[in-house]
């Protein structure tokens, strides 16, 4: 992939002075079309072999444009804070919003390329690699994003010229480090597992631009225009091509499912509920006093039909552990801020430190749930959202993160009477809402998307408990029982 960038490509001054105008000024309308549209984020990738030009480019481009909105973020080695949550958090928390642009020096390429690099991960391990990156900058650009990737390249010879010469001026030589030179001495198989990996993840919606990095000059104006070309063709597009969507889920044809199948009869006496509650909050507070689950954290996901109990059976779980190392997520429509990003963001920057527990009132599963059934979102949204799921409840599993994830099931006569009585109870009454009544009036739409989304989400690593919840005093001792099994399972 980069005899191209091998050539020895130029551009005098005369050439340079002459074309940076103009291409700055379209850089700007271009920026300033993408800020009063906020139509999509743009994401830029830097990457490629040391001393190439990389941060003198982009500093370039900060200067051609409006530095206020575009980040760049400088993705070095992990901090403690970074080490305790899933490899793609810090990522995540630095996507920029619609409307703007992000850059990002080093990215989520640069650990599995130096890692296969220096020895450290097999073939095996760079290629499922190769593959969840693929997963989730598709993921990112279904969600509208325009994704650029840049590999800045030198040949062997002119990288070894370059360090020098960056070595031998004392205002450049602080930017060669010793990391430099050992990554210099294994150039060659940097550059195989760099053009492997660049290879199989050039695609159509995230391509890589090769751009060598010897002249300045050049490079500025390569990247330059690739990036205005990228930005005017995607903001000028005003008919976007269509999507072929894979099928829905078909209903059942002999009307059982896993909801009408529970048993909703199941009770406990209020005896029975005392000795049962003080004996599972104790057990649960016992183990997360174990020393073992300093090096694990919890999260719990409580989806259910209006009116369930969700908020008696969290308080249930909050009321056995320490106050100090439990959040409670109230999940309810996004936010301006949460609506600019991918919807998957607002659930990553809540994931627990390692030790804590994380509880969500709602989640993640709106996206196959109440946006599915009220048209929130697009078919073609919802359909692929199921994995996304799996793959954003993989990554947490793979990182120590143990799921719990309820769905508290009652029937539509018990919703009622429930509605009902907090209609007539004053400090009740603000918990009914105008929204319930309206999920209500579509009961078979939701159950339906219950039972596609617990077939399609529910997995070995992150499985689904439903709960019979028509009695609060059973559903409340099933959740924290539940809830003790997993944690003591996974210590």
């Amino acid at each position: 992939m980069f005899e191209s960038a091998e050539l020895g490509h130029k551009i005098d001054k005369k050439t340079y002075d002459k074309e940076v105008p103009a291409l700055r000024e379209a850089l700007l309308d271009a920026q300033f079309d993408l800020a009063r549209t906020k139509a999509f984020p743009v994401i830029i990738l830097i990457g490629g072999v040391d001393g190439a030009g990389k941060g003198e480019t982009v500093n370039t481009l900060n200067s051609w444009m409006d530095p206020r909105a575009i980040r760049s973020n400088a993705m070095g080695d992990p901090s403690d804070e970074e080490r305790e949550r899933p490899p793609m958090w810090r990522f995540w928390r630095a996507l920029p919003p619609r409307g703007t642009i992000g850059v990002f020096f080093g990215s989520w390429y640069t650990a599995p390329i130096v890692d296969r690099v220096m020895k450290k991960t097999r073939d095996a391990q760079l290629a499922k690699s190769i593959e969840e990156i693929k997963r989730f900058e598709k993921m990112l650009a279904d969600e509208g994003a325009l994704i650029l990737k840049f590999w800045f390249h030198l040949s062997r010879q002119q990288q070894a010229r370059r360090l020098k010469k960056l070595e031998k001026d004392p205002r450049t030589r602080w930017r060669v480090t010793d990391t430099d030179w050992e990554r210099f001495k294994v150039y060659n198989r940097f550059r195989e597992v760099s053009e492997r990996t660049l290879r199989q993840t050039s695609v159509a919606h995230a391509p890589w631009f090769a751009v060598e990095g010897l002249d300045e000059p050049y490079r500025n104006l390569t990247v330059g225009k690739a990036i205005l070309d990228a930005l005017r063709k995607r903001l000028d597009n005003k008919h976007p091509k269509s999507i072929v969507v894979e099928p829905a889920p078909p209903p059942s044809v002999d009307h059982l499912d896993l909801l009408n199948s529970l048993d909703l009869t199941q009770k406990l006496t209020e005896k029975d509920y005392k000795t049962d509650l003080e004996k599972w909050a104790g057990h649960l507070n016992l183990l997360t006093r174990d020393p073992g689950f300093r090096k694990k954290s919890v999260l719990v996901v409580f989806e259910g039909n209006d009116a369930a109990g969700k908020g008696g059976a969290i308080r249930r779980v909050t009321g056995a552990v320490d106050a100090r190392i439990y959040q409670v997520v109230p999940v309810a429509a996004p936010t301006d801020e949460e609506r600019a990003q991918p919807y998957l963001w607002r659930f990553w920057r809540h994931l627990p430190r390692l030790g804590h527990i994380a509880i969500f009132d709602r989640s993640w599963y709106g996206r196959v749930l109440v946006e599915r059934v009220q048209n929130f979102c697009s078919t073609q949204d919802w359909l692929r959202a199921y994995s996304e799921i799996n793959d954003f409840e993989e990554e947490m599993a793979r990182h120590h993160i143990l799921l719990v994830k309820f769905w508290l099931a009652i029937s539509a006569s018990e919703q009622m009477r429930r509605f009902k009585e907090r209609e007539a109870t004053g400090f009740k009454r603000f918990k009914l809402t105008d929204e319930d009544w309206r999920n209500r009036r579509r009961w078979k739409d939701y159950a339906r998307a219950v039972c596609d989304m617990v077939d399609r989400t529910s997995t070995e690593i992150a499985p689904w408990t439903l709960v019979e919840a028509n009695d609060k005093y059973f559903a409340r001792i099933k959740v924290l029982k539940t809830i003790c099994n997993r944690i003591e399972a996974g210590l």
